[in-house]
């Protein structure tokens, strides 16, 4: 992030040490330690956050991906049901006509041929 060297820490030590004077540079160390020990907590809670969202948010694009692939796969067995459906039911309807056509038919050719099976009285 910053580009600083060793030397550059040096110059900044030793100003700070002009400046701030001997006694109180400890403390100030250890105050800008907490608040860059606080910030860094802050951007790894940021990180963190941003990381949680874009997982929440991937979940949801799978979440919408399966949902619709079952969509599609019901549809799918729904089309396939009705399909089977129909090509099992329409030669189904035509065979039960036939047979009551049949049925109908043998049921007026048997008294004629019950009668002629008998004898005259």
């Amino acid at each position: 992030m910053f580009d600083i060297g060793f030397s550059e820490l040096m110059v900044i030590g030793i100003v700070a040490l002009i400046v701030i004077g001997p006694e109180r540079l400890p403390k100030v160390a250890r105050t800008l330690g907490h608040l860059l020990g606080r910030a860094q907590r802050y951007v790894n809670d940021v990180k963190s956050d941003i990381s949680r969202e874009v997982q929440l948010d991937e979940l949801r694009k799978l979440q919408s991906q399966v949902s619709e692939s079952a969509r599609e796969l019901e549809s799918s067995v729904r089309n396939e049901y009705e399909t089977a459906r129909s090509a099992i039911e329409a030669p189904a309807k035509e065979a039960a006509a036939e047979l009551q056509s049949t049925a109908a038919s043998l049921s007026e050719t048997l008294p004629v041929a019950e009668t002629i099976g008998k004898p005259a009285a």
